[in-house]
């Protein structure tokens, strides 16, 4: 199944989409930061990262430009998930070249599908 990298520096976050992730056969990895989450995503290769944006030392939107720019991990598809909701930091996000951006906090459901279509292409 799916490698799903989850950069949150929030454990109840990213418990709750660990969860909902794994008792779908999803396995996950976990960085606390943007710096941790780029050395992950060269080291792991995962099939989708969910990128919080709101983390000390790089944040979401500059980890996710730096992977998207990145010729090694540039076929990794991103989604944003963060509690900023705000239609400039949707646009922003994408502009980064995330694939989808969505508002904390995200049901498990939505969560799910999500991942899902991003993980279809």
């Amino acid at each position: 199944m799916a490698l799903i990298l989850i950069v949150d520096d929030s454990p109840t976050e990213v418990y709750q989409m660990q969860r909902a992730l794994e008792r779908h056969g999803f396995q996950t990895a976990v960085a606390n930061d943007g710096a941790e989450g780029i050395r992950l995503a060269h080291e792991m290769h995962p099939d989708l990262i969910l990128m919080d944006i709101v983390m000390p030392g790089v944040d979401g939107f500059r980890a996710t430009r730096t992977l998207t720019n990145d010729p090694d991990t540039r076929a990794i598809p991103v989604i944003m998930v963060s509690s900023k909701s705000q239609e400039t930091d949707r646009i922003w996000g994408m502009r980064q070249g995330a694939v989808d951006y969505l508002v904390k906090p995200v049901s498990a459901t939505t969560l799910l599908e999500k991942t899902q279509a991003a993980l279809a292409g």
